[in-house]
């Protein structure tokens, strides 16, 4: 069963959201909380160790309540229900999406559920063997450092939730190979012992062009540096392609298999989480997955008024097609989640940024949106004076942490104070006039709270379900195709093409440059 097919704008409560944004987009914020009662309650959702305030928003509850109903209109319960039963939702592709299978506890005995228990198994068993000692490399000496070979989903993933989760390390350096860039690998290759390194090359396809012309670089070093008899030892494979490993020298029990029905940004929760697996040790992989079932539950079962993905969601659309924002801030307070906003962009633009719906139509309204962010308070002393002072009204997540990781309890007050303070600047401004003008902050700048008890595997993989679920029902009710990326695709080809058969297939304008390039 594929999605239903429902055009958003030509819902009953499209055209009241509408009506309504023309009648109150000048009120501010703090009119909502003079005028609605127990606007709080109503606008706060929690999940275990997760609370979501949304009441700094410019909406009002008569806005949100027709946003709810158009979760109904757009036939938003149905859709989740074919997004977790495995129903081809990707119907461009032909496949069913069911990363969420990846961290689920089916114990049946489907294709589906054996396929994703020899794969956990597969990763706990290498995790383990790495961090205790029994698999080595070929001189006998332990393991030290691990290196992820691959791109995009292969590597935004892995790479953020290492350095996220770098607190529970079990003592591997993780190092990360993506963009084709010949001196970043050699520079990375200088500092690295071949005697001690893990290298896992990751491609669905084991065809991607900067993946393998990267582990082709790597292979090369190392035979030159080792032999090649020893790759064996030393190079792990995740990919569908089994035969293409195998002659890279890639033993059948080092290839980890990625299933079809895994799109590569959601792809962390399996094998291509094998690196994370190795650095914060398969048990911590394990809580990781667990948090994110937790929130898969949240999301299935919980009414729209308090899912936090779905109250998420409707914030995004709300200021995306009626503000007409085109951004979406992340900022967290916490310097492990340096790369969330890197992480976050690539899994929402290239899944909702379509302008074709899912009858094959021409969209006349926003879908995805522009995501970026930074760290407080690094962000604080970079953007923030735009988000302050500026022309651009641009939504933002604030992400915090009521523990700290270690005992500075005085410096995570400073850290904390400073988040609540942007916050509640953003929405109260700073009014002034005549001769203070230019220190004039109007304030009523939207902002959602995301507090978290601790940056634990656990809580950190609820949160990413949380974005995951938030970026499936943008594309639900907006009626696009999440789950391809034909842009992509289209960029790469045109790559392969001028490697085969130079500029012949290039515009006037390409083709100049590709003259000053030779």
């Amino acid at each position: 069963m594929s999605l239903s097919k429902k055009n958003p704008t030509n819902q009953k409560s499209w055209s009241s959201l509408e009506k309504l944004y023309n009648q109150e987009n000048n009120l501010h914020i703090n009119d909502y909380f003079k005028s609605e009662k127990n606007r709080l309650e109503k606008f706060t959702a929690s999940f275990d160790d997760l609370y979501v305030d949304f009441s700094k928003n410019r909406i009002s509850k008569e806005a949100f309540d027709l946003l709810i109903e158009l979760c109904k209109e757009t036939d938003l319960k149905e859709n989740i229900d074919k997004y977790f039963n495995g129903s081809t939702i990707n119907e461009t592709e032909n496949r069913s999406v069911l990363h969420t299978a990846l961290r689920s506890k089916n114990n049946d005995s489907t294709e589906i559920s054996e396929e994703v228990k020899n794969t956990l198994s597969k990763i706990r068993t290498i995790s383990d063997e790495i961090n205790n000692g029994v698999r080595v490399g070929h001189s006998g000496e332990k393991i030290e450092n691990v290196v992820n070979i691959g791109i995009g989903g292969s590597h935004l993933g892995p790479e953020m939730v290492t350095e996220a989760l770098s607190f529970y390390s079990q003592g591997i350096k993780p190092y990360f190979i993506s963009n084709i860039d010949p001196d970043y690998t050699e520079n990375l290759l200088k500092s690295l012992n071949p005697d001690t390194t893990i290298f896992i090359i990751v491609s669905k396809t084991f065809t991607t062009i900067e993946t393998l012309e990267n582990a082709r670089k790597v292979r090369k070093w190392f035979v030159k540096n080792v032999n090649e008899e020893s790759i064996k030892n030393h190079f792990i494979a995740v990919s569908n392609n089994t035969e293409d490993p195998k002659e890279f020298g890639i033993e059948s029990k080092n290839i980890l298999s990625i299933p079809e029905w895994v799109g590569g940004r959601f792809s962390l929760w399996g094998s291509v989480g094998l690196i994370i697996s190795i650095c914060i040790g398969s048990k911590n992989f394990d809580d990781f997955l667990s948090g994110a079932r937790e929130m898969d539950l949240h999301f299935k079962e919980t009414p729209f008024e308090k899912n936090i993905p779905v109250v998420l969601a409707l914030v995004s659309i709300w200021y995306n097609n009626f503000y007409k924002c085109e951004t979406e801030a992340i900022l967290a307070y916490n310097q492990f989640l340096g790369k969330l906003p890197d992480y976050l962009q690539q899994a929402s633009m290239e899944s909702n940024g379509k302008s074709i719906d899912r009858e094959g139509n021409k969209v006349d309204y926003q879908t995805g949106t522009i995501i970026w962010g930074s760290t407080g308070t690094n962000a604080q002393h970079a953007f923030f004076q735009l988000m302050h002072q500026g022309t651009k009204l641009i939504p933002a997540d604030f992400i915090a942490f009521k523990e700290p990781l270690f005992d500075d309890i005085e410096q995570h007050k400073i850290l904390t104070a400073n988040f609540l303070a942007q916050t509640n600047a953003l929405l109260a401004g700073n009014i002034k006039s005549g001769n203070e003008i230019q220190k004039n902050i109007d304030g009523n700048k939207p902002s959602n709270t995301i507090l978290i008890n601790k940056l634990t595997p656990n809580n950190l993989g609820s949160l990413i379900a949380m974005y995951e679920s938030k970026i499936f029902v943008v594309g639900s009710i907006l009626n696009i195709y999440s789950f391809d990326q034909w842009g992509v695709e289209l960029g790469k080809s045109i790559a392969k093409q001028i490697l085969n058969n130079g500029k012949s297939k290039l515009d006037e304008s390409s083709s100049k440059t590709y003259d000053r390039l030779q």
